[in-house]
């Protein structure tokens, strides 16, 4: 079996276990200098299943590819210190209050630079937009076969791939020819702990933004280890069209934005009697809550 060259797309999303009341803008974009950052995790399960592809594949390459701030860096290193071969980031200021038409744009447009490709991998869907849409966007721009909700990979052949998605009501089996592009379904395995040895290798990679604020140490560093440093696209290192990108290239506009605090009006602590869950029991019916 040949080596494939496969191009894992990820994001830094907004940790949504701490959502605060500047989370949003006036505009309706999202705040994310207030919110602390995760590597999206379903984007997570995209690694995993190209490390694993990797592993039973020799010279297979693994590929980051993020779109975002400067600070999106960090799911590169992520990526590194996992088992990933290479980063790169798509970074400029133009492409910022992107919806999923103008990132898709842009992804596909760095994913073009990476060409050729044999597979391209992204989770199912981002928890800070759950739309869905921009790892199938993606394979239509490119005009390349796509098998979303993917769970495993059955078969690699050298002119094809198997794959097992798993739907609400069951599972289905599909052959894909490459190139093509796989979004991966959350009930795949999980990603891989960090590497001991790769995060010492690469606990210094940096992307040149980055490097400006660099101490003298740290770019003699870069100087001999050119491994090290993150390669950082701009609009115009992709080509892109700015009518395409950011908020320009977004059509979805955001009407309003209204804060939601659940509270609970009234409490009651129940004990593991009998005669407790009884009475939970009777008033989740009364109020048909259940049954």
């Amino acid at each position: 079996m040949r080596p494939l060259k496969i191009v894992v797309l990820a994001k830094q999303v907004p940790d949504t276990r701490h959502v605060g009341p500047d989370a949003m803008k006036p505009d309706g974009t999202v705040n994310r200098g207030k919110l602390s950052t995760v590597f999206n995790p379903d984007d997570l399960h995209a690694l995993e299943l190209a490390l694993n592809i990797k592993d039973r594949i020799p010279g297979t390459t693994v590929t980051l590819l993020t779109m975002g701030p400067q600070k999106a860096a960090d799911i590169i290193r992520e990526g590194y210190y996992r088992g990933a071969d290479y980063g790169v980031m798509i970074s400029d200021r133009r492409f910022g209050g992107a919806d999923t038409l103008a990132t898709s744009y842009t992804l596909v447009k760095g994913i073009k630079k990476l060409a050729p490709y044999d597979l391209v991998l992204g989770g199912r869907q981002a928890i800070d937009g759950d739309t869905a849409q921009v790892g199938p966007q993606c394979a239509d721009k490119l005009n390349i076969p796509q098998v979303t909700y993917v769970e495993e990979i059955l078969e690699i052949n050298d002119d094809k791939i198997v794959a097992r998605r798993r739907l609400s009501k069951g599972i289905e089996t599909v052959a894909a020819p490459y190139p093509c592009l796989m979004t991966v379904h959350g009930s795949s395995p999980a990603c891989r702990s960090r590497h001991a040895k790769k995060v010492m290798q690469y606990k210094y990679a940096r992307t040149k933004t980055e490097l400006r604020s660099a101490d003298e140490m740290l770019l003699l560093l870069h100087e001999k280890r050119p491994y090290l440093t993150i390669p950082e696209w701009s609009v115009e290192d992709i080509e892109a069209n700015l009518e395409k990108i950011g908020l320009n290239g977004s059509p979805t506009k955001v009407k309003s934005v209204e804060n939601i605090v659940l509270t609970a009006n009234e409490a009651k602590i129940l004990s593991e009697s009998d005669a407790d869950i009884e009475m939970m029991i009777k008033e989740l019916i009364e109020h048909h809550t259940i049954g």
